[in-house]
């Protein structure tokens, strides 16, 4: 009877773990999505909710006219709510068919990495948790990638 007790336990126990992680892999991805709807939707109210006000965001975007990527480029969160306002607030920067991909790379109890496919390329994002909320709070991102190259295990 123990034994039985014992199984139940440890089942109910890893149950409770694994509907915890589904759980915090989706708030991960919701504050992804926020980011991603800051510019898509213009929508400054979603970086104030996902986006730690500490932020560094930092990229590369290529010219076409040159044919190479820019100097890295910083931009601080008082920049990126300015620039949410203005991006795309006549909606002609994106659509439904508009890139808006999410990929949780992993999720531990206060620190999170994931990937963002937008329009503009892709963003490598860092998150932390804060008082119990997921925040984004570094920004790795470059214009659609030439070409990618992944390692696997």
């Amino acid at each position: 009877m123990l034994k039985i007790a014992l199984v139940f336990v440890a089942f109910f126990s890893l149950t409770v773990v694994s509907a915890q992680s589904a759980t915090e892999v989706d708030n991960v991805k919701a504050a992804c999505l926020d980011y991603l709807n800051t510019f898509y939707k213009a929508d400054t109210t979603l970086a104030y909710r996902s986006v730690h006000k500490s932020v560094r965001k930092t990229g590369f975007y290529f010219k076409e006219d040159k044919q190479e990527y820019s100097q890295q480029l910083e931009m601080p969160f008082n920049d990126l709510v300015s620039l949410a306002k203005t991006w795309n607030k006549d909606g002609n920067r994106t659509d439904a068919s508009s890139p808006k991909e999410v990929l949780v790379f992993e999720v531990s109890d206060q620190t999170a990495s994931a990937k963002v496919t937008a329009v503009w390329g892709i963003d490598y994002l860092s998150l932390m948790k804060v008082d119990g909320k997921w925040m984004i709070v570094n920004v790795l991102w470059q214009s659609p990638p030439k070409f990618s190259l992944t390692e696997s295990k």
